[in-house]
């Protein structure tokens, strides 16, 4: 099925330079600094149980579609957080998948599991309702193959380093256990505080408290909760951490007073704030986090601009990260101000922009990452993260950041055989960008397979101190 020259342009001249550059990053190692894959899968090592848990329930991308045609998530095996009746049968939820396919075509997912399919479990059919329980029984028997484990894939996809995402409370025994197992694959966590920072999260005073019980120490005051991040950063950095992650609504920075920020702290200990104070002490901590990255090193990643959770019917029925995430207009000049003239002239710090909102690149985020030396923008993400999504971005960008104030291809996933596919592609699709800048005698040769290659892996090894 998977045409060998896939996604090039089809004129001659760009396809042939297009190529040309992708055969000399096809095979570098993958760097994927940043993604939600369980840590547990390489601690235990255990063979993946189905298809239809591997492929089709963790991934908010296949069954979001489905949903909007009508196919209930409990019957795609999603369990409603009352615990009530849901669909069990792994292949029941695979003929589901399988009738519906078609729907993924030309979408980012229907060309991520088409080559996903061929070139991991070598299904060589397309999916449909003819084939689907086959290729079910076919991809079922891989699982069990010694060479489709966890740690084996692993290997197979030449990753040269993973990171999980984990909460600041986080004991991260899965990445002790990898460690300790002599297991060479390097799996490294990122510090992502979004629990304890954002004090309208609904579990916030327990996540405070979980906070107080990994760190040992009392959390009782604003300077208590700084001393305690600090020590979580620390121990983080020791089991290989490289970054942190912030999911805000807005890039809102603001430096807060002690006093102010002790106040802040203490109503909400109190469970006595408003929405204003919730907004000025997530701005603050950001301050604060890009502070701590001065002097631990650690890359400080922003993905702003998401409006969680949007359909709270099925919110309340089955929990978050369930497809109902919508993109939100963002401003980034003025809310950024305050962090960037502080801290983005530091030679120690690296803060890396994501968005949902591809009005700002040209507009905002092209011109702060190519002035500030601290900033960098991320790779096009989520709802971006496709053909058009990643050309709308080099196109929007590159004349103002330049390619080496980006941080190349991250793929930003939970769906772990997906990982080399979704690396294959951001390769196809900048080779054949590069192709058509040489095409047109804007840049030579020389010049396109350097930056191919820092897109490929150069950016993200540095920005990260991979």
């Amino acid at each position: 099925m998977l045409h060998p020259l896939r996604y090039f342009d089809p004129d001659p001249t760009v396809r042939q330079i297009a190529s040309e550059l992708y055969m000399t990053v096809r095979d570098r190692p993958l760097l994927c600094p940043h993604g939600h894959v369980d840590p547990g899968l390489f601690s235990l090592n255990k063979p993946f149980p189905d298809p239809a848990q591997l492929i089709i329930i963790p991934d908010h991308y296949v069954f979001r579609m489905l949903y909007s045609r009508g196919i209930r998530l409990e019957d795609l095996g999603i369990l409603p957080l009352d615990g009530s009746s849901f669909e069990k049968d792994p292949r029941v939820i695979w003929k589901i998948f399988s009738e519906n396919f078609y729907l993924f075509a030309g979408t980012p997912t229907g060309i991520w599991l088409t080559q996903e399919f061929e070139e991991v479990f070598g299904v060589t059919e397309k999916l449909d309702t003819r084939n689907g329980m086959h290729i079910y029984d076919h991809i079922r028997d891989k699982l069990q193959e010694p060479e489709f484990l966890p740690r084996a894939l692993f290997k197979r996809f030449n990753i040269e380093v993973l990171s999980t995402t984990d909460g600041a409370a986080d004991t991260l025994e899965h990445h002790k256990t990898i460690r300790e197992s002599g297991w060479d694959g390097k799996i490294i966590p990122c510090f992502r505080p979004d629990a304890v920072t954002n004090l309208l999260h609904p579990a916030w005073r327990e996540n405070i408290d979980a906070l107080s019980a990994v760190t040992g120490m009392a959390i009782t005051s604003y300077k208590h909760f700084i001393q305690a991040l600090e020590k979580q950063r620390e121990f983080f950095k020791s089991m290989g951490a490289v970054s942190t992650d912030h999911g805000v609504e807005e890039p809102f920075t603001h430096a807060l007073s002690g006093r102010e920020a002790e106040d802040i702290f203490k109503r909400a200990l109190a469970r006595n704030i408003s929405g204003d104070d919730a907004r000025l002490f997530t701005g603050h901590m950001l301050m604060e986090m890009a502070r701590m990255s001065c002097e631990d090193g650690l890359a400080m990643q922003i993905h702003p601009g998401c409006y969680r959770n949007h359909n709270e019917k099925l919110f309340k029925k089955f929990g978050p990260d369930k497809g109902s995430d919508i993109p939100l207009a963002t401003e980034y000049t003025r809310n950024l101000k305050e962090l960037l003239n502080t801290y983005g002239n530091n030679p120690s710090f690296t803060l890396i922009i994501f968005t949902l909102d591809e009005s700002t690149y040209s507009r905002e985020l092209a011109p702060l990452a190519g002035h500030y030396p601290a900033m960098k923008i991320g790779p096009a993400w989520w709802f971006h993260d496709s053909i058009q999504g990643m050309i709308r971005q080099r196109e929007q960008v590159l004349e103002t950041a330049g390619v080496y104030n980006l941080v190349g291809f991250i793929d930003d996933t939970r769906a772990f055989p997906s990982i080399p596919v979704r690396h294959d592609l951001a390769r196809r699709i900048d080779s054949n960008y590069l192709a058509g800048l040489v095409a047109r005698h804007i840049i030579d040769m020389e010049d396109a397979s350097r930056m191919i290659g820092a897109l490929a892996y150069d950016l993200s090894k540095q920005a990260y101190k991979l």
